[in-house]
């Protein structure tokens, strides 16, 4: 604005610099003002506990109607740990420094986590939610136990064992 030969709180009446501030406020608008030190502006009660509770009970409710997200969600689950196991088999190869049997390594690698993380959730999860018998804390647990066991402690143990039994030979 200094190009054009105006200043920020330039009063075009009469000519004049005018404090930024001290021109006249229409009453209707209401503004919030923050300044450094003072606590932030009170959140939106609406997005409090109790609704974050029923959003994840809608959730739920809509998984066990919905068959095909079930389905697409553990073949997600099972490509994940798929892939944790290719990344531990490269890992453990590296540090192992195994140079022979590569193809035998990776094929187990990337097919036994999937198949078991597929296996098991359908058996602790999606069965026991299709039935009903199962609650909503008790639904989230068991997935994301389904994951670790099945997606990062099963490929890591099992790349271990293949490439250091590889190492010793």
């Amino acid at each position: 604005m200094a190009a054009l030969g105006r200043e920020a709180g330039a009063d075009q009446r009469d000519g004049r610099v005018v404090p930024v501030g001290a021109g006249e406020v229409p009453k209707n608008i209401k503004m919030a003002t923050y300044t450094h030190g003072q606590p932030s502006p009170p959140r939106d009660a609406e997005l409090g506990k109790p609704m974050v509770i029923e959003i994840i009970e809608k959730k739920i409710e809509y998984l066990r109607k919905e068959k095909a997200l079930n389905i697409y969600g553990t073949v997600c689950f099972g490509t994940t740990a798929s892939f944790s196991g290719v990344l531990a088999n490269f890992i453990f190869r590296h540090c192992f420094k195994v140079k022979h049997d590569a193809l035998k390594t990776y094929a187990s690698l990337t097919t036994l986590p999937f198949l078991s993380t597929i296996v098991a959730y359908k058996l602790f999860v999606t069965d026991a939610l299709y039935s009903g018998n199962i609650s909503k804390e008790n639904c989230v647990l068991r997935s994301s136990l389904t994951g670790i066991v099945c997606g990062v402690l099963y490929p890591s143990a099992l790349a271990f064992i293949k490439n250091g039994r590889l190492a010793v030979n």
